[in-house]
């Protein structure tokens, strides 16, 4: 099973918010998922993302697609992860 780290949309029409959430690829996007990693509101700036939990997911191979990837750089979690990863080598 491929786990992807992606948004799924949430909110009216034209007011979107998106939970960003651990899922088997094959999955649909807003479909159920595995685990939920943290909220991003666009319309506001707003990312509030559990640091524990994306570290985790990151850690067991999961991959970010590219929009998820540039808000974990934005919250500082892709610098911690490969902190984390120079540091077990």
């Amino acid at each position: 099973m491929a786990v992807k780290i992606r948004l799924t949309r949430m909110g009216a029409k034209k007011k979107p918010t998106y939970r960003i959430v651990a899922t088997d690829s094959r999955r649909p996007r807003d479909g159920e998922y595995l685990e939920l990693i943290g909220t991003y509101s666009p319309l506001v700036e707003e990312v509030k993302i559990n640091e524990e939990v994306a570290l985790k997911w990151l850690k067991n191979g999961a991959t970010p697609t590219d929009t998820v990837r540039n808000l974990f750089s934005k919250v500082g979690i892709m610098k911690k992860f490969s902190d984390s990863k120079k540091k077990g080598n």
